[in-house]
């Protein structure tokens, strides 16, 4: 009878037996290889089936061969088995002191500014670190599927429960155009501004471009597509070669770092827009690290990245801030 209410139908013990049958193509070759008998392991299939409500194998041929059911098991149980052969190293680890790997995800306007910092950081608590820059959306997914233990970026999992946030940083979105460029000061007349040059937008796959995107919309402009870029430093680019304008934000235009005088940020016109960018974990599992962590790139932040924005951007004011 299959499991129901959610109760899991296997243990690890029926997938690492059931593994076996599949490696080795039949009950008894498993039997051996798992120093068991073979009417063990043909009970614990048969009771896996049932548990399941599956038929997981074909015994009318030699080898055994997999039902359609068996073959999303066998990929899922190798994954749980090999998280679960972790566990003892990772706590003997964690009883040091040191967790064995720890893998980032760090939103690529903060790559510059943070890289280095939160490498340092973690290679002090960990024997391996990984950290991965790139779109938030495909970090808040390696999150979710446990291939990142943190990221930083805007949550766009405000939804899901049993994670952990600590806001880190607000910034607005600006204006960001050739130097030459006279800035428009009304919502209407970016729209005359992208009949003379191209708006260059931020791909619909990042979080950023689909801010921008609503943003429009509720601001009843229609704006041609005609280029865009996943990256800060392709859309800045564009404008600093005089070529188009952008929406974008101070993180991503110091994380570009265009050529001195290329690039006019103003303000945005009309109706504000803001993000948030924020250390996301899943909730009780690295300890006091995810908090530690976002305090040191605080520290990073208020010490060396805010100063230079402002100095840049003085107009910006409190509009951009640390948060606590």
């Amino acid at each position: 009878m299959a499991a129901r209410g959610g109760k899991i139908p296997f243990d690890l013990s029926s997938l690492e037996i059931f593994l076996a049958v599949c490696e080795t193509g039949s009950m008894a070759a498993a039997a051996r290889t798992l120093a068991m008998t073979q009417p063990a392991v043909s009970q614990a299939i048969a009771e896996l089936e049932a548990r399941t409500g599956t038929t997981l194998f074909d015994r009318s041929v030699r080898p055994l061969a997999l039902t359609p059911p068996a073959g999303i098991l066998r990929q899922r149980a190798a994954t749980i088995i090999a998280e679960a052969r972790q566990i003892g190293p990772l706590l003997k680890e964690t009883a040091r002191g040191r967790f064995a790997l720890l893998r980032v995800g760090l939103v690529d306007s903060l790559s510059r500014t943070l890289n280095a910092k939160i490498a340092a950081f973690l290679s002090a608590r960990a024997d391996q670190v990984s950290v991965l820059s790139g779109l938030t959306a495909a970090h808040a997914g390696a999150l979710l599927t446990r291939n990142l233990d943190l990221f930083i970026g805007v949550d766009g999992l405000v939804e899901v429960a049993g994670l952990e946030r600590i806001e880190l940083l607000s910034e607005p979105y600006i204006l960001i155009l050739p130097a030459n460029h006279k800035p428009p000061r009304t919502m209407a007349e970016i729209t005359a501004l992208a009949r003379r040059l191209k708006f260059v937008r931020y791909s619909a796959r990042s979080r950023t471009g689909a801010d921008i995107e609503r943003h429009l919309r509720r601001s009843g402009l229609e704006i041609p597509t005609t280029v865009e870029f996943d990256t800060p430093q392709s859309v800045t680019a564009l404008v600093a070669n005089g070529e188009g304008f952008a929406i974008s934000t101070p993180l991503c235009l110091v994380e570009a770092h265009p050529p001195e005088k290329s690039v006019l940020a103003v303000p945005l016109p009309g109706p504000q827009l803001s993000r948030t960018l924020t250390l996301v974990a899943r909730s009780n599992e690295l300890g006091g690290l995810p908090l530690a962590l976002a305090n040191d790139c605080r520290e990073t932040l208020q010490e060396v990245t805010l100063p230079a924005v402002r100095q840049a951007m003085p107009w910006l004011g409190d509009a951009m801030a640390l948060l606590p």
